[in-house]
């Protein structure tokens, strides 16, 4: 399997080179050169799988050349060692629930994957993984490349728009991984992290890679829970279809189930949940794209004006808002709308929803129909935003963090102090 440039064909590279390069020469995404199908006997027989033999199976034609069968078996099993539940919430709804790893959220899986991979691909040499993130993903990388030999990771994150549990996690580990405050907005740090990518002198000098999702290591394994929430449902969908609602920042998770669905996966389609950052909302209601700064919600981590996996998914769909309107689905909802959501199902239903589930929720219950089933993602757990969630449930405790003896260092928005934290020694 050969990776491609989203924005050039001409650029075509192996599974590793994709994710120690991060960015392609041209600035666009990796994406692979084809999408492999399944049989339809392995969804027949799914339900008899166990998680690790479906990863192998999906995984194994994305990899090969750069891992072995059994570099990829071992890279999964340290990658799968928490559950992906499907939790009933009504008759018709199931929140599918990420927040089982180490640090809460869905972004543990991609971040353990890759990880795992780079380990076996650096052998040894000294890398700098950089990573912008509005939250999960920092802490996500954070736990996963923690103490791993040969790796820096330097976390650029926005001042005052992460929780102070998002911010504890990234913060408190120490030893190779760095937690840098900026002043400015997610889309600030991610375009700070482009920049770097993009500047050639700079490659030459140090070696950095990312562990966000425009790394195909990253976006990859988020194909998986999918697959695992199909194996949990195919006997209880019976004639009914099945929707997924996924709330969207980046678009990674969107995109990974997007691959799923082309690889075989039996879902009819997919609505993409935005809050109040609606760059992808606006693309599908009028067909023009345009960027915008991001605004501050409840769910921080979909606060994204510019995501990064649109590239991707255009060039899946050949450019074609036709076709990805058949697929693909939008609501916005803004942050009254997910108080009241997450007070009514905890009302209503007896569960308690995370801000970012909450816009799933809403999104879903908008689109689904009486001969569909449908699942939105519960991408972080409920704790990471108690906060929020005490605006409508006050009796809602958490576990408490103490930030005072946390490490974190300080920049400006400006590309100048990012190269200054990227070319210091690290000790």
């Amino acid at each position: 399997m050969k990776y491609n440039c989203t924005r050039n064909n001409n650029e075509q590279v192996s599974f590793k080179e994709a994710v120690i390069n991060g960015l392609t020469q041209q600035g666009g995404l990796y994406i692979p050169e084809h999408i492999p199908t399944l049989p339809s006997s392995f969804f027949d027989k799914i339900e008899e799988m166990d998680d690790q033999d479906i990863a192998f199976k999906v995984l194994a034609p994305f990899v090969t050349e750069s891992l072995n069968d059994e570099e990829l078996k071992q890279v999964i099993a340290e990658t799968l060692v928490f559950p992906t539940p499907v939790v009933p919430v009504t008759e018709n709804v199931g929140a599918l629930e990420l927040f089982h790893g180490p640090t809460q959220a869905f972004k543990d899986v991609g971040a353990r994957f890759m990880s795992r991979c780079l380990s076996h691909f650096y052998d040894g040499k000294e890398v700098i993984i950089l990573v912008a993130t509005s939250g999960d993903t920092g802490s996500a990388v954070a736990s996963g490349f923690y103490d791993v030999p040969g790796v820096t990771v330097k976390i650029l994150f926005p001042k005052g728009k992460v929780s102070p549990y998002q911010e504890f996690q990234m913060t408190s580990l120490g030893k190779n991984i760095h937690a840098i405050e900026v002043d400015g907005t997610f889309d600030d740090c991610q375009a700070l992290v482009k920049q770097a990518f993009n500047d050639g002198g700079l490659r030459k000098e140090i070696a950095i890679s990312s562990a966000n999702s425009i790394n195909a290591a990253r976006l990859l394994p988020q194909m998986l829970y999918y697959f695992f929430a199909y194996k949990q449902l195919k006997a209880k969908l019976g004639n009914k279809r099945l929707v997924v609602s996924v709330p969207c920042g980046n678009l990674g998770n969107l995109t990974a189930g997007i691959i799923a669905k082309k690889i075989g996966l039996p879902i009819e389609r997919f609505v993409a949940a935005n809050n109040a950052n609606d760059t992808f909302y606006n693309y599908l209601k009028t067909g023009e794209y345009n960027e915008k700064s991001s605004v501050l919600t409840y769910s921080n981590a979909m606060d994204v004006g510019a995501p990064n996996n649109f590239e991707r998914l255009q060039y899946i769909y050949n450019n074609s808002l036709e076709a990805i309107k058949k697929d693909i689905s939008s609501s916005t909802y803004d942050d009254a709308a997910t108080l009241q959501k997450i007070e009514d199902c905890k009302n209503n239903n007896n569960y308690l929803l995370d801000p970012h589930g909450a816009v799933g929720k809403l999104a879903l219950e908008a689109s689904l129909a009486k001969n569909e089933y449908g699942v939105f993602l519960e991408t972080a757990h409920p704790q990471k935003f108690s906060e929020v969630i005490q605006k409508v449930i006050p009796s809602y405790e958490s576990e408490k963090v103490d930030l005072s003896n946390c490490s974190k260092e300080n920049m400006g928005n400006n590309y100048t102090e990012l190269l200054q934290q990227l070319t210091v020694k690290v000790k």
